[in-house]
């Protein structure tokens, strides 16, 4: 379930005492070019499934009216045409692209949308990255300050030459809170909606916290940490996600928007808030910023926690979920003093 995962032994229901193991129901599909996951309780299966059903198809709908790699989509046509003219778009869109602004601002350009005007020269799969002189010649369009978002008409429009956007560090973040906010109205009361790296939990889990946990960058195998959770999103960003290495360089699809290089100040990202919006939105910025210039960041905001991996291998927390340190113990009598290093 890609960075962030559910704990197994968490999970699953029968492990919890007077709870039917056939009352929790869950699916997987690909939408967004990710893997979407549904896990709800319901004392109906019909429903718990037709509700799961109304997920799904939500998912599809926000995926055909913003993703890029659909030329008929709404985004894609803003990337088509807005160099030449404002392109009228839906409201839910338009409010999305003006949102991302906000994080742009908070984040000093940390998060930026239209990094896609460098980002679309990667392609991972195959193992493309763009030349110096492409990175050079591109960056100029990233910024953005240069996108004119019309609120009367919501309508979007570019101010420089080959600008484009992307919305894969935001719009997984709102297909997840748009799910909860469709199971809240179908009267369900536990449940997580999780897509890619971008999860939420409604309720918990019958009695006790999802458990939550955080992979190990360079092994899925291992957790770095384990956090509990009730009413919550996390989003975990990693640069074992999309990447290749090619000449002991990472290329992954966390791009800083002032270089157009990959970012590399971390390893792992996780945020938490109340939304997935709001995680989403931020769990690329320590990438760009570093763990320490994101912390200020989030502990300026005080419904923020978060959990950063370093390059060198450290773990680093917010203020929120820093562990307590341990008591200093009296020393004993005659015996030397001295301070000891910190070990990760």
């Amino acid at each position: 379930m890609s960075a962030c995962q559910l704990l197994l032994e968490v999970l699953l229901a029968a492990a919890l005492p007077g709870v039917a193991s056939a009352d929790w129901l869950e699916r997987t599909e690909p939408i967004m070019g990710t893997r979407v996951y549904v896990q709800l309780w319901s004392q109906d299966a019909a429903k718990g499934n037709a509700d799961i059903d109304a997920v799904m198809a939500d998912m599809r709908r926000i995926d055909e009216l913003m993703s890029h790699y659909k030329p008929h989509s709404q985004l894609s046509q803003i990337n088509e045409r807005a160099n030449q003219e404002p392109v009228q778009v839906d409201k839910e869109l338009f409010d999305l692209i003006k949102l991302s602004t906000h994080y742009s601002e908070i984040t000093e350009g940390a998060f930026d949308i239209t990094y896609a005007s460098v980002g679309y020269l990667y392609n991972y799969p195959n193992h493309v990255h763009p030349t110096e002189a492409q990175i050079k010649d591109a960056l100029p369009a990233v910024n953005y300050r240069n996108m004119r978002l019309d609120e009367a008409h919501h309508t979007v429009r570019f101010e420089h030459p080959g600008m484009r956007i992307d919305l894969g560090g935001i719009g997984k973040g709102y297909a997840v809170d748009r799910g909860i906010d469709i199971l809240k109205a179908r009267g369900v009361e536990h449940a997580v909606v999780t897509a890619g790296g971008d999860t939420r939990i409604l309720g918990d889990h019958m009695g006790r916290p999802w458990l939550v946990a955080i992979r190990h960058p360079d092994n899925a195998q291992k957790v770095v940490t384990r956090i509990p959770l009730s009413d919550s999103a996390m989003s975990t960003s990693g640069d074992y996600e999309r990447y290749f290495d090619e000449d002991g360089v990472r290329y992954h699809h966390i791009i800083d928007p002032r270089t157009g290089h990959s970012a590399s100040k971390v390893r792992s990202a996780t945020i938490l808030a109340p939304t997935a919006t709001q995680t989403d939105g931020m769990s690329k910025t320590a990438f760009v910023l570093g763990a320490e210039k994101t912390l200020e960041i989030i502990n300026r905001m005080p419904e923020y926690d978060a959990v950063f991996v370093t390059p060198e291998g450290h773990v680093l927390y917010s203020d929120g979920l820093r562990p307590p340190s341990p008591r200093p113990q009296a020393p004993t009598p005659g015996a030397p003093t001295g301070k000891t290093r910190d070990s990760h």
